[in-house]
């Protein structure tokens, strides 16, 4: 009304994830257990961030019951769908907030990412994801996954994603877990990646990738030498923390069911409560034990990082499958297919998604890119080189056609 810019996302439309408090509108996390009705008073600092700049929030995005999995279905909203494929998981948990990025219903995305949240939908959507260090973006309410939990932006390029992250990358006194503050990053076309020194992980020493995948990514990892960058295929050195992760992750869906009355509880889906029955089972000291293994996965990419810059994977070793289930037949559960994505959060690194190039099926193929802490402006950089390079992706015409029919 003043003829002024309201802030650096003056008119900018954004959308939140359905489990960050957004004032005035509804966040009933997936679950038939919420209640509409609120009241909805406040903002979480993402969320005011994001308005103080002049963004316009246009709705809430879809995601799994309390972000539990890594594919976006709830019993409250029914099942998402990848506009790639329709007959498709797009992933999850914040698979609402990739299918908005890649059919453009709004510019800005906000998603989270306990074990890979942001970063499978952006993968299986061919957009881009940023999982942050941890506390550079701050939350409030604190994620019942705690420590694992990160937020971050959710883009059709790197450049909108950097524009989110100078935005949301505040201090916010309500999160006693925040980082120092963000430095921010300046664009520039012809930087390269001269001088960085990558160390290039086809399978982290244990991980089966799809052929198809494979062959993706090894193309997109030759861009990255035409850029400058010094690459070795080396493997970090760690075993599977599959165990570790898992002991916090149903340990914290156990938390979450605790708040939830026995009433309630039978509107929930059945996976849920699976997976909370489990982490009922967890003694303090499997709680140590993982505390431990945390520790100690940690120190050591902290020692990779002293040789290498940025470590590189494929985001996901298998294409989108189709929705209405977990996990392909072959997997026991989500946590089987993403074993790329959760060690990192198990170190609370800063970890990309940048989307590479298409698999047999015609479907998009996401390149991992993981740094130190607090790194993230090398792997955001990185990652801008890398699409300047490969290009922006958009959905085939056929896919989409089908997508909107």
């Amino acid at each position: 009304m003043k003829g002024e810019p309201a802030g650096v996302l003056d008119g900018i439309p954004a959308t939140i994830k359905d489990l960050t408090l957004t004032r005035g509108l509804p966040t009933r996390r997936g679950s038939l257990s919420s209640d509409v009705n609120g009241p909805w008073t406040a903002d979480a600092p993402v969320t005011a961030r994001l308005r103080e700049a002049g963004a316009v929030i246009i709705g809430k995005t879809t995601t799994p019951e309390f972000g539990w999995k890594g594919v976006t279905d709830s019993p409250l909203y029914g099942i998402t769908r990848n506009p790639w494929n329709p007959d498709l998981t797009p992933g999850g948990s914040s698979g609402g907030a990739g299918v908005a990025a890649a059919l453009n219903l709004g510019f800005l995305h906000q998603g989270s990412d306990g074990g890979g949240s942001i970063r499978i939908p952006a993968s299986f959507t061919g957009t881009f994801g940023f999982k942050p260090t941890f506390g550079l973006v701050p939350q409030w309410p604190a994620s019942a996954m705690t420590t694992l939990s990160h937020l971050g932006p959710m883009t059709r390029t790197v450049a909108d994603a950097i524009l989110m992250m100078s935005v949301i990358a505040q201090k916010d006194s309500r999160d006693g877990y925040a980082g120092p503050a963000y430095p921010g990053i300046d664009l520039d076309p012809a930087k390269t990646l001269k001088g960085l020194r990558i160390g290039y992980s086809r399978d982290l020493g244990y991980v089966k990738v799809a052929h198809d995948i494979q062959r993706v990514i090894d193309k997109a990892v030759d861009q990255l030498r035409d850029l400058g960058a010094e690459v070795v295929e080396t493997n970090p050195g760690f075993t599977n923390p599959v165990e570790a992760f898992v002991t916090f992750w149903f340990a914290g869906v156990a938390r979450i069911l605790s708040r939830i009355d026995k009433k309630q509880r039978q509107l929930l889906d059945r996976g849920f409560l699976q997976a909370a029955e489990r982490g009922l089972t967890i003694t303090l000291a499997e709680l140590q034990e993982a505390e431990a293994v945390r520790f100690e996965l940690s120190a050591l990419m902290a020692k990779f990082h002293e040789d290498y810059d940025l470590l590189v994977t494929p985001t996901v070793p298998i294409p989108p499958f189709p929705v209405g289930q977990n996990a392909p037949d072959e997997f026991n559960g989500w946590m089987d297919w993403t074993p790329f994505t959760y060690p990192f959060n198990l170190t609370q690194q800063p970890a990309a998604s940048v989307p590479s190039g298409l698999d047999d099926q015609e479907l998009p193929v996401g390149l991992q890119l993981v740094g130190a802490r607090y790194s993230d402006t090398t792997v955001l950089a990185a990652a801008y080189a890398i699409e300047s390079r490969l290009g922006h992706f958009s959905l085939a015409r056929n896919s989409f056609t089908a997508a909107v029919a």
